[in-house]
């Protein structure tokens, strides 16, 4: 059993000891620390007393994580808005639409059936701060929680977001619904059997798709596949995409906030060129800045000065990265894991308007999906890990390797990048187990395959010493 305590919220495998796993213990101290970091804050936007919205995705712990989350907060004296199964974007906009004090979405993201977790909202439909993070992290283990006497518990109200959240992307003056729907694409999906089942195909059609195909769509959180949004898990998607003679197919993982396409021939767009694609449909509208994290393809560096604009890379986490976004005034942003931030909508991963922005630029470009991948820059990627033994320091490592490569000037806001002229290398150490990621990247697969031995032989040279 596991259960990771983080910055950006509570994360564990359901059942097991309190402290271990994601038990009941744990969701009220957690949910009663984030109560008592609210009432910090201030007094209430918009009520007497402080609103947070609640959404779920689909699986199976769901609807029992909810119940206690919901309850806790109105234990605490705070009103509930009950969004229900929703997309984490939905939710985060939902933050926003209904001028809430804050936002908690249970969903474990890409993670197996038997996990779930709490990511935590400010007022902005933003995830915490760091520093916010760590204040409430010192509650949940510290706090002396003081709850709400009868005449003052929370009330529950409930509101589906999601129509809203759709409108609001329809809005777009970027999203071309009319051409969109001249082009008549049959699209399959694979929504891995939760809320991107009904999401995904209702901004489909409030798009003017109606040809679409569903795969695993039925929302119960029975997972079938594992739910990360890579090539080895989609099968079944790509073979549809072919037997269908689909334009293309769509891919979710389990709370919408990444997203990733499968060409026509059912090849693999890559999921890292995602945010390149729909960067470069806005940047030839708009000249402007992008962000991704340190471990996000140089592609869409390539694609960014090619307009003229600035490209920045930011340490790995969406919140470093929408700061960044802030910092710089990036005009979009997001990972390589195929999450898309469109500040002009919100500062969060969103695939419903990032399908919105890909099919715009897909139908405008007049090209198929397999032409579109290859007109941009090509870059592979190794993603690799090292196991250390229990005693060696991680920290040490990176240090040492860092020095080694100092002639190439390597960047350290998280972990070590060093770019090379036609590739790089990104070391960073694990927060919750003794390993260290090698992410490379190169123009071809040798290469990026190549440059990851390397690295891993250093370390292992360096972990004898």
């Amino acid at each position: 059993m596991s259960l990771i305590k983080s910055i950006s919220g509570i994360r564990g495998t359901i059942g097991g000891k309190p402290g271990s796993s994601l038990t009941p213990p744990d969701l009220l101290a957690f949910t009663s620390a984030y109560a008592q970091w609210l009432s910090n804050q201030g007094k209430p936007s918009n009520s007497k007393r402080y609103r947070v919205v609640v959404g779920r995705d689909a699986r199976i712990s769901g609807e029992m994580v909810e119940s206690f989350v919901q309850n806790t907060l109105m234990a605490m004296g705070i009103d509930v808005i009950a969004a229900g199964l929703a997309t984490t974007p939905t939710v985060e906009m939902a933050v926003i639409q209904s001028q809430a004090d804050g936002g908690i979405i249970l969903t474990a993201s890409h993670n197996p059936r038997q996990w779930n977790a709490l990511k935590l909202l400010n007022h902005k439909g933003e995830f915490l701060s760091a520093a916010d993070g760590v204040a409430l992290l010192e509650m949940a283990l510290h706090g002396q929680f003081e709850y709400a006497e009868v005449d003052d518990l929370g009330v529950k109200t409930k509101k589906d977001y999601l129509e809203a959240h759709i409108d609001a992307v329809l809005q777009l003056p970027q999203v071309n619904q009319q051409a969109i729907r001249n082009k008549k694409l049959k699209v399959v999906v694979d929504a891995v059997n939760s809320v991107g089942g009904f999401a995904i195909p209702d901004m489909l059609k409030a798009l003017g798709v109606n040809d679409i195909i569903c795969l695993n769509c039925s929302p119960d959180g029975n997972f079938a596949h594992n739910p990360e949004p890579l090539p080895e898990n989609l099968g079944e998607i790509c073979q549809a995409v072919v037997e269908n003679k689909a334009d293309l197919g769509i891919v979710v993982d389990p709370d919408v906030d990444r997203l990733a396409f499968i060409n026509e021939d059912g090849s693999f767009f890559g999921e890292e060129y995602t945010l390149v694609a729909v960067s470069d449909y806005l940047l030839k509208k708009n000249v402007g800045n992008t962000v991704s994290n340190l471990s996000s393809s140089r592609a869409l560096r390539d694609v960014t000065l090619k307009y003229g604009g600035s490209y920045s890379a930011a340490a790995v986490g969406e919140v470093n990265v929408v700061e960044m976004m802030k910092e710089t005034k990036a005009v979009i942003g997001g990972e390589g894991n195929g999450g898309i931030i469109f500040p002009d909508l919100h500062y969060g991963r969103d695939a419903l308007v990032g399908v919105a922005l890909f099919l715009s630029h897909l139908v405008a470009s007049g090209k198929s999906m397999k032409e579109l991948k290859q007109s941009y820059p090509e870059y592979h990627m190794s993603k690799n890990k090292i196991q250390l033994s229990a005693d060696t320091n991680p920290d040490l490592v990176l240090q040492k390797i860092q020095t080694k490569f100092e002639d190439e000037n390597p960047i350290t806001i998280d972990g070590v990048k060093i770019d090379f002229e036609n590739s790089w290398v990104h070391l960073r150490k694990s927060n919750t187990e003794p390993i260290i990621r090698i992410y490379t990247e190169a123009q071809t697969e040798d290469e990026a395959e190549q440059l990851a031995k390397l690295f891993l032989s250093k370390i292992n040279d360096i972990g004898l010493d």
